[in-house]
C-alpha cells in the first residue's frame, strides 16, 4: 500500500516538475529583468565605448577632453537621462574587442564608427540604433604614386585593419575584378596608419571619413589623397546589447530627437525660447505638450535637455566634421532628407 502511494506521488512529481521549473525560471527572469537604463540611473553615469583614436568621431584633445560625433552622441544620451552631458565615462576600444565589451556589459553602449551589417545584427548579440553617419569605404594613396583606380593597385600592398568590414570589402572588390594584391592586416589602428605613412604599404583602405580624419594627423597630410571611388556602403551607428527594448528605445529616440530638432529648426541657441512655441510638433518634441518622454522612461523634456547641452544633429556635425572643424567634410548623404540627403527620423507623436 505504501509502495503504491509512493509510486503515485513519484509520477505526480515527475509530471509537475517541468511546470515548477518553468515557473521558477520565469520568476527568476522577472526578478532580474531590470533594464540597462535602470542600472545606468542607479550608477549615476553612462559608460560609452569609443575609439578614442579618430579625430572628428572620437579622440582626446590636448586638454584631456574627449571630442567628436560619436562622443557627442553619448553626451546627448547622458543629457537625456541626467540633464548633464558630463555624466559619461569613455572607454577606448579597438575594433577587435568592441563587440565583446557590449556583450559582457563592460560598456552600456558602443559609439565607435561601427558599420551596421546583417551578420553583426543577427549573430554578435547587438542591436543597432539609427544611423548617425552614412559613409563608404575608400582608398588613400600618395599623390605621387600615379594610382588613380583599383586596377592601378595590381600586385601592390594595401594596409587595412582586422575586425572591420573593410578587410572583406576590399577582398570582394578585388576578387570580382580579378586584381591580385598584397594585404597587410593589423589589429591596432595606429599601427595600421603608421605602417602606411612610413611607406611600408602603397595604399590604405578604410571608411572614407576615417581616411580623411587620420590624414589630418600625418606629418605631411597634403602628400596623400583619398581616391574618388567608393567600395561599399558603410552606415555607421551606435549599438547596444540585444534583448533590452527599454534601453534601446532611449538610444534610438535620442538620435531621432537630434535629427527632428534640426528639421524643426530647434537648436542650442533658441531651444529655451521655443519652449513657448505654438507649433504642435515643436511642443511635443520639447515636452511642453504630451508625455512622450515618460513612455521611454525619461522626462518629457528629454529632447530639450539634449539640445540645450549638446545641440541638434546639424550642430554636432558641423562642430566635429563639417565647416566648423578641421576636417571640413561636406555633409553629402548626411544632409536632412528635405535638403538633398537621406537623414530621416520618425515623428514625435
Amino acid at each position: 500500500m505504501l509502495m503504491r502511494k509512493w509510486y503515485k506521488w513519484s509520477l505526480l512529481l515527475l509530471a509537475t516538475l517541468p511546470l515548477i521549473l518553468s515557473m521558477s525560471a520565469c520568476s527568476s527572469r522577472s526578478a532580474g529583468s531590470n533594464s540597462r537604463l535602470d542600472t545606468i540611473k542607479n550608477r549615476g553615469k553612462l559608460i560609452c565605448g569609443v575609439s578614442g583614436q579618430l579625430p572628428g568621431f572620437s579622440y582626446v584633445k590636448a586638454n584631456g577632453e574627449y571630442a567628436g560625433l560619436d562622443v557627442d552622441i553619448c553626451r546627448a544620451i547622458a543629457a537625456a537621462i541626467f540633464d548633464d552631458p558630463k555624466k559619461v565615462e569613455f572607454r577606448n576600444l579597438n575594433a577587435k574587442e568592441r563587440f565583446t565589451a557590449v556583450q559582457t556589459g563592460e560598456v552600456d553602449i558602443l559609439s565607435r564608427n561601427t558599420s551596421w551589417t546583417i551578420s553583426r545584427d543577427t549573430s554578435v548579440g547587438l542591436e543597432f540604433a539609427p544611423v548617425v553617419f552614412y559613409d563608404g569605404q575608400g582608398i588613400m594613396v600618395r599623390k605621387n604614386s600615379n594610382i588613380k583606380k583599383l586596377e592601378d593597385l595590381k600586385d601592390k600592398s594595401i594596409c587595412t585593419q582586422t575586425g572591420t568590414t573593410n578587410e572583406q570589402n576590399l577582398s570582394d572588390q578585388m576578387r570580382q575584378k580579378g586584381i591580385t594584391y598584397k594585404p597587410l592586416v593589423f589589429e591596432d589602428v595606429n599601427t595600421t596608419y603608421a605602417t602606411y605613412e612610413q611607406g611600408r604599404c602603397e595604399a590604405i583602405t578604410s571608411d572614407r571619413s576615417q581616411l580623411v580624419s587620420r590624414r589630418s594627423t600625418f606629418a605631411k597630410p597634403d602628400d596623400h589623397v583619398v581616391l574618388d571611388l567608393v567600395l561599399s556602403k558603410e552606415p555607421l551607428t551606435p549599438a547596444v546589447a540585444n534583448g533590452d527594448s527599454k534601453w534601446f528605445d532611449v538610444v534610438k529616440w535620442t538620435v531621432y530627437g537630434l535629427i527632428n530638432a534640426e528639421e524643426l529648426g530647434v537648436n542650442s541657441q533658441n531651444v529655451n525660447q521655443l519652449t513657448n512655441s505654438s507649433n504642435p510638433e515643436v511642443k511635443r518634441l520639447l515636452g511642453t505638450e504630451g508625455d512622450l518622454g515618460k513612455g521611454a522612461g525619461l522626462s518629457n523634456d528629454f529632447v530639450a535637455r539634449i539640445i540645450k547641452h549638446v545641440g541638434n544633429y546639424g550642430e554636432i556635425y558641423e562642430r566635429n566634421l563639417g565647416k566648423n572643424s578641421e576636417l571640413k567634410l561636406d555633409r553629402g548623404l548626411n544632409k536632412l532628407w528635405n535638403q538633398g540627403g537621406i537623414l530621416y527620423a520618425p515623428p514625435f507623436r
